[in-house]
């Protein structure tokens, strides 16, 4: 009786212990939104980047002035994947046909 209960605790404590080390962490990304305002059909050359201050760029490598002075949307994709920021999203609102085009970018990074 007594060997039967000790085989059944080791069992019980066994598989607690292998699905504690299954168990999977569910990653933690800073995001990071920079708005590039571009001419209607000008096919990448920037009027200008506005980044806003956001917790994602405490201690980090990056900065606003450097994110600013960027001239081209592939100098900001180039410079974001040197950091190490991953491209999520884009999404782009043009309201008449010769208005700029507004575009907000949006890159993660793990914590």
């Amino acid at each position: 009786m007594n060997t039967l209960m000790t085989k059944t605790l080791c069992c019980i404590l066994f598989l607690c212990i292998s699905f504690d080390a299954t168990s999977q962490d569910i990653p933690k990304y800073d995001y990071l939104e920079v708005i590039v305002i571009q001419k209607a059909n000008n096919r990448g050359k920037v009027k200008r980047i506005k980044v806003e201050e956001q917790t994602s760029l405490v201690g980090k490598q990056i900065t606003i002035k450097q994110l600013e002075d960027l001239e081209r949307t592939s100098d900001l994709l180039n410079y974001m994947n040197a950091a190490n920021w991953e491209f999520v999203d884009r999404q782009s609102i043009v309201s008449e046909e010769n208005d700029p085009v507004w575009m907000s970018y949006i890159f993660r990074k793990k914590k």
